[in-house]
């Protein structure tokens, strides 16, 4: 017996290749989803022998930190409102990644809520320690500060344990000492009235890592920032490394965006008091001209990492934009030596662009990951294993089982909630990791009254592009829906419609830069472009604002009746 794509592709070859009805669930089976992306200077930025292509991880994939576990590498990144969050890395010469999995994966370990994209899980921190990892973060609106741990990095990841004490702080990192004693530092409101805006503090409080809480008072140990009297905004993100009896506080400093950069103090005692370096600030690049070509803005919050051998690097976020300050992939991370010749750490000096190619680190190098994380790729996704992979995401926890992969497919029940509406929509989705880019999907839907199916380009709940196969009067048609903003209604405007060919429809959203292209076809035969030149400035940081990056996705919604 014939099953799936057995049977449609008999009916196609017999000239039968309509839509069987409308399955009791509301179902949209996607065959597959193929993202081919590059970017122009990628022609320019070859890595030869010996050396590694930057931005390591590229599109949203922000605020990063690293540990080691003897040979091993492992890296955490911000995932905010989307839901499985914190992805966890795993890497042995610190030029190759492989996503081996996500802390937050179950449903009750963190509640979003309807929470914005850029709310919940800011900046986790990473430490391995006697054979336990820890990750310490923010649930930003949805909980506070907490900590949880895994022996197995790939997890499973516990429960969070609540961190109550680090009262309206964000971004707290684990510190432990020589002699096995643990400190915890985090961004938080300076003590009294703040003098303007954007005055935080970097707090120290012991931490007793077997009753799992924070134990004895809590210090400031820097007021505003490196320079006060230049009323500094932002420090954040900041982490405690040990060297040659000093104890170094590296944190974040200037905003995430052109202004960004990292300063470092250091201190011969853990809480100190600290004393900042003189030549501050270590990494920045905001002391470059912004018409330079190829740009890469934007750069700190970064973490630290020593080598076998005793060398060190840096992991850190910045961005690269198209134009100006546009750029729609998001912070991304990079990686760079720190150079320890002086008496202080050094990742960039004065006016040094952070490089697209360097020389690799001093480590054996492995083989490519399955899923590339940078440089120039296609893969295609033929949904045939037993579950997605773990660089899938959705909006916000899941409530309700609602897709599967079924027969080589994977298939979304079409619900009522939609892209704007805050919510957990059936949509997912996987980063947009190129300024120059095409996602693609074939599609087999038979929409119920007011039903949609397709393909997403997707920002925030208030800003996106949705291609469609949709329900008009009971037949089909290709709709493209955006939504430019939180004045446009929730469930979009239309800005194009054409009638949609019999049988499975395939479905295109190309992107070059500012520049977004949506096309449309048959099963076979040629693509035709519903609408060309879309202003996909819409889904740049710089328009929507907040802290995540585009995605491309699937996704299904029911009729509002």
């Amino acid at each position: 017996m014939m099953r799936g794509k057995a049977i449609m592709a008999a009916l196609a070859l017999a000239g039968c290749a309509t839509m069987p009805p409308a399955s009791p669930d509301g179902a949209a089976r996607f065959e597959w989803f193929e993202y081919s992306g590059g970017d122009p200077v990628d022609a320019r930025a070859k890595p030869g022998p010996g050396e590694y292509r930057n931005p390591i991880l590229q599109g949203f994939y922000p605020d990063p930190s690293i540990t080691r576990a003897g040979d091993d590498y492992y890296l955490v990144t911000s995932t905010f409102g989307y839901f499985p969050g914190i992805p966890v890395f795993h890497s042995r010469d610190l030029t190759n990644w492989t996503q081996i999995g996500n802390a937050i994966d179950r449903p009750d370990q963190l509640d979003f809520g309807t929470l914005g994209l850029s709310r919940g899980v800011f900046a986790p921190a990473i430490e391995h320690h006697a054979d336990t990892f820890y990750i310490l973060n923010t649930c930003v609106d949805c909980g506070g500060n907490f900590l949880i741990t895994a022996t197995d990095p790939a997890g499973p990841w516990s429960d969070p344990v609540w961190l109550p004490e680090i009262v309206g702080g964000i971004d707290p990192s684990l510190f432990f000492d020589a002699d096995g004693s643990a400190w915890i530092v985090n961004n938080g409101p300076p003590e009294g009235t703040p003098r303007y805006d954007g005055h935080r503090a970097i707090w120290i409080q012991r931490f007793d890592p077997k009753a799992k809480k924070m134990v004895g008072p809590r210090k400031v140990l820097v007021d505003g920032g490196v320079d006060p009297a230049a009323k500094p905004i932002w420090i954040e993100g900041p982490h405690i490394i040990r060297k040659d009896g000093w104890y170094y506080l590296i944190c974040a400093e200037g905003g995430t965006a052109e202004g960004h950069s990292q300063v470092v103090l250091r201190s011969r005692k853990a809480d100190g008091p600290y004393t900042p370096n003189p030549a501050n600030p270590i990494l920045t690049q905001r002391d470059l001209p912004r018409g330079r070509p190829d740009p890469i803005t934007s750069a700190g919050h970064a973490d630290f990492v020593q080598l076998p051998n005793g060398d060190w690097w840096a992991t850190f976020l910045a961005v690269r934009p198209y134009r100006g300050d546009f750029y729609n992939t998001g912070r991304e991370t990079f990686l760079m030596p720190v150079d320890w010749s002086g008496e202080w750490p050094r990742i960039t000096a004065p006016g040094q662009a952070i490089p697209y190619v360097a020389a690799r680190p001093a480590l054996p190098p492995q083989a490519k990951p399955a899923v590339p994380t940078n440089g120039p790729f296609t893969i295609r996704e033929e949904f045939d294993g037993a579950a997605l992979g773990p660089h899938w995401m959705m909006m916000r926890n899941p409530r309700e089982t609602w897709h599967r992969l079924q027969d080589g497919a994977l298939v979304l029940t079409a619900r009522a909630a939609g892209l704007g509406d805050n919510a957990n929509p059936s949509f997912l989705a996987r980063r947009q990791q190129h300024r120059d880019v095409s996602a693609s999907t074939l599609v087999r839907f038979a929409p119920a009254k007011g039903a949609q199916a397709g393909l997403a380009a997707l920002q925030s709940d208030e800003y996106w592009f949705a291609l469609a196969v949709a329900d008009r009067g009971g037949g089909r048609e290709i709709r493209l829906t955006q939504r430019a903003g939180p004045d446009d209604p929730k469930a979009g405007r239309i800005v194009a419609r054409a009638t949609a060919p019999a049988g499975p429809v395939r479905l295109r959203i190309r992107a070059e830069g500012d520049r977004y292209h949506f096309d449309h076809a048959g099963e076979r035969g040629a693509w035709s472009t519903l609408h060309a030149d879309a202003d996909g400035k819409l889904l740049s940081t710089a328009r929507a604002g907040g802290f995540v990056g585009a995605v491309f996705g699937l996704y299904a919604k029911a009729g509002d009746q």
